[in-house]
């Protein structure tokens, strides 16, 4: 196990399964959001699970619609890059 301190704290080594990682990245918001971001959102979700699990539901109503926004913004810009290479090699 790795333990490195830093300014917020303590940072850790955590052994995954790979299918656990890729169930992990589907709670992706954003490109840049950390394991340990995904991870302190799941349990806040099941906290607020306990008592309004309608809160709950409707927080992941809207990861799932940004993370679906975040595919479409990567979709267009693996799109555009295409375009670009393929425009400049004629």
């Amino acid at each position: 196990m790795v333990i490195k301190k830093t300014p917020l704290g303590k940072i850790t080594t955590v052994k995954l399964l790979e299918e656990t990682k890729l169930r992990l990245e589907k709670l992706r918001e954003h490109k840049r959001e950390s394991y340990d971001d995904i991870l302190r959102k799941i349990l806040y979700i099941l906290n607020i699970a306990r008592d309004d699990p309608d809160k709950a539901r409707r927080i992941l109503e809207r990861i799932s619609e940004l993370r679906e926004r975040m595919i479409q913004e990567e979709k267009e810009i693996k799109k555009n890059e295409k375009e670009e290479k393929k425009n400049q090699s004629e």
